[in-house]
């Protein structure tokens, strides 16, 4: 498997300098981000969809009912992009045009496969969990039969794919940084607010560990 999952159509061309093609730049986004988004076309209509996603090893996970179109038309073959971005700050500039956003993304082109056998079904919906919360596969309840058949797992490979990173301050024009405008960055992060037990817990159950100290990275 090449160190590089560079191609012609991921090629970052607005900006080339912000591309990144290596596997562990492209791994670490995609295993920190919770949600993407799918785009394809079907009978010649494109459609995006958000939805969960997860990593294990060089293949992309994606889940869900029996009965989604998108899955179901990945699943015919049609042939994926999926998009990943994180946001990381709100970049001022002292001229509205320089604005910009720090940010981590990723695009994955390919087509998925369905798993099909059990054990290798069961064991990346356990690793589905794990990546929204590490350690909760260890209280939930695993899925049931009926469960199973009513939701189908695609994996699609890693093997084209890429990253973009804008990371830094403002770069306005050299004549405006006199201005006295105040310029900088405004970070931002995905926090965890404190834990809301379900009103039908049952009683002396306490809150784990991996939702008090829940974080993202």
């Amino acid at each position: 498997m090449s160190d590089t999952l560079q191609t012609e159509r991921t090629r970052v061309r607005r900006l080339p300098n912000r591309g990144a093609y290596d596997r562990d730049t492209i791994n670490a986004i995609i295993d920190e981000a919770l949600i993407c988004h799918v785009g394809f076309v079907v009978e010649g209509k494109a459609a995006v969809i958000p939805t969960i996603h997860w990593r294990d090893g060089e293949r992309l996970y994606l889940h869900g009912s029996v009965a989604s179109r998108m899955l179901r038309s990945l699943d015919r073959g049609v042939e994926a992009c999926v998009t990943i971005t994180l946001l990381d700050g709100l970049v001022m500039a002292r001229s509205a045009f320089h604005h910009s956003m720090n940010y981590r993304s990723v695009v994955v082109y390919g087509t998925a496969q369905q798993v099909t056998d059990r054990e290798e079904k069961l064991r990346a919906l356990e690793l589905l969990v794990e990546h929204v919360c590490a350690g909760r596969t260890r209280d939930a309840r695993r899925p049931n039969e009926q469960e199973l058949r009513q939701t189908i797992v695609l994996s699609l490979p890693i093997d084209e794919a890429s990253a973009k990173v804008r990371s830094g301050g403002p770069g306005d024009d050299e004549e405006d940084y006199a201005l006295p405008i105040w310029a900088g960055v405004i970070p931002l992060r995905l926090v965890a607010q404190s834990p809301i037990s379900d009103e039908r817990l049952t009683n002396g159950i306490p809150i784990p560990d991996y939702a008090t100290d829940y974080r993202r990275y």
